[in-house]
């Protein structure tokens, strides 16, 4: 099945989702550019492991009141409780493997371009999220690697930029290496394809391109996620806004996934 966005379907983003979406998607990306590369350079796949905290958002019980038979040996009476108003969650801490692509030369093993599809923990405040993530990423800032940053995450910090960025759900950000501190930025829509972008090499080689649309369709359709989605409850947090809210309920009842 196609995925029914035409540019980043943001169910994907759901916590139990991420992990493969994140894994595939790196590799569908390096098999994408790995042909493109010629006999100078390898797409090499790293992986790197983080702490993953997890919390969900609070949620009301309805009010209503219970009978549940009191367990002591005395007597069979019944006892009215009454269940707690509020429920949360507990802040989860856990071991998370993710994926970066490194495209290096063949005969030195030089980084030329870093590709990092964003994780949660690069995006979660705090100096073992974003403020660890922007040291990795002011540290290659120094070197002559490129960086290329796909950021399909709507929650979470951005990385840092002199200026504001326009309110977008989604972000490509490119980094090259002879033109720093420029950054091109492609604010990504709902409701647009996703462009294609270029990805540099060393100079004077031409860039490769990236499809990202290309790499999620193709993973959307190998790990089967239409059956593990319900695209008749809301995405995941946060919010959308009221126009991208709006627009998502007529796009999917167009597509036959709402009523």
């Amino acid at each position: 099945m196609e995925p029914p966005f035409p540019g980043m379907d943001p169910y994907l983003e759901a916590s139990y989702l991420w992990p493969s979406v994140h894994h595939r998607l790196i590799t569908s990306i390096a098999n994408q550019l790995q042909p493109q590369l010629g006999s100078r350079y390898i797409a090499d796949v790293t992986t790197y492991t983080v702490v993953e905290k997890v919390e969900t958002s609070p949620r009301y019980v309805p009010d209503v009141v219970v009978l549940e038979r009191d367990k002591r040996p005395k007597g069979n009476t019944a006892v009215a409780t009454r269940p707690a108003p509020l429920t949360t969650t507990a802040l989860l801490e856990f071991d998370m493997t993710y994926a970066r692509l490194e495209i290096r030369t063949i005969d030195s093993n030089s980084l030329v371009t870093a590709i990092e599809v964003l994780s949660p923990a690069n995006k979660r405040a705090g100096g073992d999220g974003a403020e660890a993530y922007e040291k990795k990423r002011q540290e290659l800032f120094k070197t002559s690697a490129h960086l290329l940053e796909l950021d399909l995450l709507r929650s979470g910090l951005r990385p840092k930029f002199s200026r504001p960025l326009p309110d977008y759900p989604y972000f490509i950000f490119l980094s090259r290496a002879r033109v720093r501190p420029t950054i091109e930025v492609w604010p990504l829509s709902l409701r647009e394809e996703i462009p294609l972008v270029p990805v540099p090499l060393l100079h004077p080689d031409p860039d490769i391109v990236l499809d990202l649309g290309a790499a999620l369709r193709e993973i959307y359709g190998q790990a089967a996620y239409e059956r593990r989605i319900d695209y008749t409850v809301e995405p995941p947090l946060p919010e959308l806004s009221a126009d991208d809210a709006a627009w998502l309920d007529q796009h999917l009842k167009s597509k036959g996934l709402r009523s």
